[in-house]
């Protein structure tokens, strides 16, 4: 389920520190835990920074703070540049892998992008990159761009699991195949403005040779006072399509003009596929009341390309401590998962046909999150939650199937909060106790394969997350076959990205962002890195690119966005943003309820 803006993330980015004994990660049910590596385990734990922005690590489950706004959540403490090593999480002396780590790059904690931090869990100082970011109510106005695309949401209880007891998770309801009716009216005020070349906010004037302009843009919908989430944002095809509060809007890429909808939903969306399927479909959760004890159990499919409803049901709850309060949905090829707290039910995401369940299996261990894509589904489990054994498993699952294709066992005391990638598969580690964290990496069968070892504090952009472990809710960090891609630390002014080996977890280049503001990477295509840097109060953003291989890696500029739409550029609530077609989307991920505020659901620039 979306988070509200300006929470901590979950795991971050960054090289590994000396981080203390890991917890076990990932775990999916059969397989038994996979050997140790010989090496550590995923990555030295550093120490947690105070509370970063983008990519600090969770804290350990306290209280849920007050969401944070945009472009920088504030980011968490990050270890300093060479605290030792500790063990790692997956067995074995060092790292939490098992194999000996060397100390960790980071450095002391620092704010992330310039906001207050705040301490991440009762009484401690800050947490790792990839963590949640803190920050106060004045931080709420500020835009965290999540790079769009590449997100899914996923249901899980937070490293140390609130249900202590277990039972086998109980049966799942499949959902009921059906057509739903036509939408009917929107219950809140639908985007109309500036589309087919209207400016009304005159954001293009004054545009200087080579800047590109502000294709269209939409006015947010109403929301309550205390905000709504808008979770996703898809292109497929010339379609832009955006969930917001109750409803889910179609634009035209070019224009902006209205391709289909909107869909309106009688209660608020709550969570959503952020990734589509292979021929565009996605499913959204809206909850099943308007009440204090509402679920977010109700599901819909929809094809973005038509904008056709596809078939609905409900989620049921699984056994005592496993509810569909709140679910998280994640997709690979045809399968939709779907993660209640302590268990998962796949579908079948054109049919809605069920496929399988995953519960309670071993040693008391639980479902607790899941990772999908092309083709690859990672569960983290939670296993022996209470007792001197309490560790997590990290699996891989056949989508089709659920069948364990591999396990491996964390070391006690750490979680896996987050995947930065699932093919190749990078995890971020923490460790709450000893407040450090670690970035490991893992072969196809599962086998460790390195740990990050730069001397660098990294800010990737994390979503926030509490009761739940968004294991893809990282964004501002990029994968290809043999390189890892993070953005390091920069409050305002120009950072780099370095790029790094998933052979050995040393850097191989870093590149410099052009101008004077910090930069994040978006994705790796055609054999170049794009990458998105922000805009100033008097510069708009730019999209870059730079290539991946070769001697050289210098930035080329693809799009450079107008000085006068700056300030709308810069106030994207918890920002989704992305780039594809030569065009630059945007679009909020939290709508604020601040009826004076103007709030912009979406923009999109090109030439």
């Amino acid at each position: 389920m979306t988070q509200p803006p300006n929470q901590p993330p979950h795991g971050g980015f960054g090289a590994p520190q000396d981080q203390p004994p890991q917890p076990a990660g990932f775990g999916a049910p059969q397989s038994p835990p996979a050997a140790p590596p010989a090496q550590g385990g995923f990555g030295a734990p550093q120490t947690p920074p105070a509370q970063g922005a983008f990519g600090a690590p969770q804290p350990p489950a306290g209280p849920p703070q007050q969401p944070q706004p945009g472009y920088g959540y504030p980011q968490q403490p990050q270890p300093g540049y060479g605290y030792p090593q500790q063990p790692g999480p997956y067995a074995g002396t060092a790292g939490p892998y098992g194999q000996p780590q060397q100390p960790g790059p980071y450095g002391a904690p620092q704010p992330g992008y310039g906001y207050p931090q705040q301490p991440p869990y009762p009484g401690m100082p800050g947490t790792a990159p990839g963590g949640p970011a803190g920050g106060g109510p004045a931080s709420r106005k500020r835009t965290a761009l999540i790079i769009g695309g590449a997100v899914a949401a996923l249901l899980v209880v937070g490293g140390t699991v609130f249900a202590v007891t277990g039972g086998d998770g109980g049966g799942t309801k499949k959902p009921v195949a059906r057509h739903s009716d036509d939408p009917t009216q929107s219950v809140s005020a639908s985007p109309t403005a500036s589309g087919g070349g209207e400016d009304p906010d005159h954001l293009n004037e004054g545009r200087q040779a080579g800047e590109a302009k502000v294709l269209w843009y939409k006015p947010a919908p109403d929301a309550p006072a205390s905000g709504a989430d808008a979770p996703g944002m898809w292109v497929s095809g010339d379609t832009a399509v955006k969930a917001a509060y109750k409803q889910v809007f179609a634009f035209h890429a070019g224009d902006g003009g209205t391709a289909w909808g909107p869909l309106t939903f009688p209660q608020k969306i709550c969570a959503a596929t952020t990734r589509k399927s292979a021929d565009d479909k996605i499913v959204v959760a809206y909850m099943n009341s308007a009440g204090d004890h509402a679920k977010c159990n109700q599901l819909q499919q929809i094809d973005l390309r038509t904008g056709e409803k596809g078939w609905s049901g409900e989620v049921a709850d699984g056994g005592l401590f496993d509810s569909a309060l709140t679910i998280e949905l994640t997709v690979s090829g045809r399968t939709l998962m779907v993660g209640r707290s302590q268990s998962g039910t796949a579908y079948d995401i054109d049919s809605g046909k069920k496929l399988y369940d995953k519960k309670r299996y071993g040693e008391a261990c639980f479902p607790a999150a899941f990772a999908g894509g092309t083709g690859r589904l990672i569960q983290v489990a939670s296993c022996a939650v209470g007792t001197s054994g309490e560790h997590e498993e990290l699996q891989e699952l056949d989508p089709a199937t659920g069948k364990v294709r591999w396990t491996q066992k964390v070391k006690k005391g750490w979680e896996v909060s987050r995947t930065y990638s699932v093919d190749p598969l990078v995890v971020y580690l923490t460790n709450r106790e000893k407040k450090v964290w670690n970035i490991s990496t893992f072969t196809k069968d599962g086998k460790f394969r390195s740990q990050v070892r730069v001397n660098e504090k990294f800010a990737p952009r994390c979503g926030w997350a509490v009761l739940e472990r968004e294991l893809q809710g990282c964004q501002g960090v990029a994968v290809d076959a043999d390189t890892l891609y993070l953005p390091t630390d920069s409050t305002i002014s120009a950072n780099e990205i370095v790029a790094i080996g998933l052979s050995d977890g040393r850097e191989k280049w870093r590149v410099k962002a052009p101008g004077n503001r910090p930069m994040t990477p978006v994705k790796v295509e055609g054999g170049k890195l794009i990458a998105y840097a922000q805009p100033s109060y008097d510069t708009g953003g730019q999209v870059v690119s730079v290539p991946v291989t070769g001697s050289s890696h210098t930035t080329t500029g693809l799009l450079r966005n107008p000085k006068g739409a700056a300030g709308a550029e810069n106030a994207f609530y918890d920002g989704v943003v992305d780039f594809t077609g030569g065009r630059l989307f945007i679009s909020s991920g939290r709508l604020s309820g601040d009826d004076d505020s103007k709030e912009k659901l979406i923009m999109a620039f090109g030439n």
